[in-house]
């Protein structure tokens, strides 16, 4: 509550300055104002710009322009003056005339990495934050430090660029590529200005937001801010629907995606669980012993366990819905009469978010969402319906609500370029890739190793085929290339039925496949299903604080290598070698010294590429031909699917791009 018209205000004030003061010299820190003068003293060649006179946070306003009032005001602003002495009469008389008629004119501060410094009105300010003043009037003089590549310049230049489009200041991200971010996901084009309408509307809702967001206890997050939660917040509900919800549901729906605030925090939010859990019983007794989450409860209590199995295409339609539904079967044989599966297809034909909850009102205890487009309304899913368990396959995506699980398909396109490598005459290989997500771009230089390790001089061809594989296999015939590795398994119903896995084109319309990965996916749900009828699933769910994506490869069984029996016996042998050593852990594609197309030296000889780097690769190996794609050459699918799991450097081409090129 804030204070009452008294005469006692300033000694109020006062106790609370020298509260704070007091808590700063405990913590080691500097007790009065920080001074712009004293930061800009070792900052050259910074400039000056006139904003106007606006509204602005008043919990922005930190310190003073000058040092000449500094000591008389705690870190808070709260005066430290004798309540007899001169300066804490104008204080009391300022704070008389504020409740009577309010403040009117305006301070005079200096803008500075989106901080304030009062320059003129330093009591003004003091009052207007002891009565708890949202925003302070104000003559702003906005100071540019000259850009650089520090963390810190990107991110305030990335500001500015989002306050000239829409002149709000009360938002503060603190990770890279927020702001643009937050500008689609309000409807607004790349750089499409905000008329007045829409900016009273965005700060009326954000106010009510920040409200929740301090309620349950954002600002003891300290490393992420209210902004940083508006994200993850509007990723899941949208923000048509944000607007039009009440405080009550704002502070209801927050609480309900808290965990995925609190997971902010984390430098390395991500957990990689690179193989099927094996967990004595004796622990797992112990451990299940101990849940209290209906999540538990409910699948415990359970006879047989309903799986519902969600895509966004059909089997005649895509090969990758296909291998997923021989998954599902596989799950049916192996653990018939303790589950029930059911599969849903074509989701984004309709209304995805309609058709999963669909899926949940159909009973279904499990839910595996076999696209990383369907990521998105998999959380939404997951924050609405606790009690169900749902998976999305993707990679390198942060969350708790849901869990993600994808393969280790580049130990096998390792293997693959080996083969390339030692069958090619030519050293001219091809590749062809369909999008730049996450895990894709490590298959395309694994198998470009693999090919170097057997044959130094070979040279990967890379094409994009943006939803043509025809002409991606057409462009590289007429470079000469006619031993490619193309899709893992032939498309319905295509045009060119052998050209799939590593494949030689005999002629314009002949292939012959020679070797392809497989992508045991039944293995893979058998596992996570296994898991979660011994609740060892759950015990993982107790024990960690980070989001789960789960990442298994050849050792887990769930990726293998088929090789055609024309394959000349010793590149069989050294398929049978290399296979091996992988699956035992005694030899890893990304092990030693890595060079990258521009030189870059990735790794040493002593080193062996860490998951998180593995999953995260965003440059191409040296003997590679060709580059990422431009965000604008990608189909709508591929935009789509590169704006939730793309490699950073392309989806964020998305962000910046003009309205034309999208």
């Amino acid at each position: 509550m804030p204070p009452t018209p008294s005469s006692s205000n300033y000694a109020i004030a006062l106790r609370a300055g020298q509260k704070e003061y007091r808590a700063c010299l405990a913590r080691g820190e500097y007790p009065y104002l920080p001074v712009l003068d004293d930061i800009l003293a070792d900052i050259k060649d910074y400039k000056s710009v006139e904003l106007g006179t606006i509204q602005i946070p008043a919990e922005n306003i930190v310190g003073t322009r000058t040092a000449g009032r500094t000591t008389a005001f705690a870190r808070n602003f709260m005066p430290l003056l004798p309540t007899d002495s001169e300066f804490g009469v104008k204080w009391e008389a300022l704070c008389d005339a504020h409740l009577s008629e309010g403040i009117r004119d305006s301070v005079k501060v200096y803008e500075y990495l989106n901080r304030y410094y009062v320059q003129e009105g330093n009591k003004r300010v003091s009052v207007l934050k002891f009565f708890h003043a949202a925003t302070v009037l104000a003559t702003v003089t906005r100071i540019m430090p000259p850009k650089n590549d520090s963390y810190e310049s990107k991110l305030y230049y990335e500001y500015v660029d989002f306050n000239k489009l829409s002149g709000i200041n009360s938002i503060w991200c603190t990770r890279l590529g927020s702001y643009k971010r937050l500008q689609t996901l309000v409807g607004k084009k790349p750089q499409e200005e905000w008329s007045q309408e829409d900016v009273r509307a965005f700060e009326r809702f954000y106010h009510y937001f920040c409200r929740s967001y301090e309620s349950l206890g954002g600002k003891r997050l300290r490393t992420t801010t209210a902004a940083d939660a508006l994200l993850v917040f509007l990723k899941i509900y949208g923000y048509p629907r944000a607007l039009e919800m009440s405080s009550q549901e704002l502070t209801k729906s927050l609480t309900k995606i808290w965990e995925e605030v609190v997971l902010l925090r984390e430098e390395r939010p991500i957990e990689l669980v690179l193989n099927p859990p094996y967990v004595k019983k004796k622990l797992l007794t112990k451990l299940t012993s101990t849940l209290t989450s209906t999540l538990t409860g409910s699948v415990g209590a359970l006879e047989t366990l309903n799986v519902a199995f969600v895509h966004d295409k059909t089997t005649q339609t895509s090969s990758w819905t296909y291998l997923h539904e021989l998954g599902r079967r596989h799950v049916d044989q192996v653990l018939r009469g303790r589950v029930s599966t059911h599969s849903y297809f074509n989701a984004l034909d309709g209304d995805p978010e309609a058709l999963l909850e669909q899926v949940v009102q159909d009973g279904a205890d499990l839910i595996f969402t076999t696209t990383p487009r369907l990521l998105n309304v998999s959380l939404k899913a997951a924050v609405d319906h606790p009690d169900v368990i749902i998976m999305n396959c993707s990679l390198n995506t942060s969350q708790k609500a849901i869990r993600t699980y994808y393969a280790r398909v580049y130990e096998a396109k390792f293997i693959i370029g080996a083969i390339a490598g030692s069958l090619s005459q030519s050293n001219q290989i091809g590749y062809i890739c369909d999008y730049p997500i996450y895990g894709v771009i490590a298959a395309i230089n694994a198998f470009a190793l693999g090919a170097q390790m057997v044959n130094p001089r070979a040279k990967i061809y890379l094409e994009w085929m943006n939803d043509d594989y025809g002409q991606a296999v057409e462009r590289l015939r007429r470079r000469g290339v006619s031993l490619i590795s193309g899709r893992d398994m032939s498309q319905p119903y295509s045009q060119h039925p052998g050209a799939f896995g590593l494949f030689f084109q005999r002629e314009e319309d002949r292939f012959q496949t020679l070797a392809t990965p497989i992508w045991h996916w039944g293995v893979y749900y058998e596992n996570l299903i296994r898991s979660i009828l011994d609740h060892t699933f759950q015990a993982e769910e107790v024990a960690k604080e980070k989001s789960t994506n789960y990442w298994w490869g050849m050792s887990a069984g769930v990726v293998d290598v088929i090789c055609s029996e024309k394959l000349p016996v010793s590149t069989m042998r050294l398929s049978r070698l290399l296979r091996g050593a992988i699956q035992s852990g005694n030899f890893h594609p990304f092990d030693g010294v890595l060079k990258s197309q521009d030189g870059l030296v990735h790794g040493s000889e002593e080193d062996v590429s860490t998951p998180e780097e593995i999953t995260t690769m965003d440059w191409l190996a040296e003997n590679v031909v060709g580059e990422l794609p431009a965000y604008r050459q990608l189909s709508q699918e591929g935009k789509a699917t590169v704006d939730i799991v793309g490699v950073e450097k392309v989806a964020k081409q998305g962000q910046e791009e003009p309205e034309e090129a999208t």
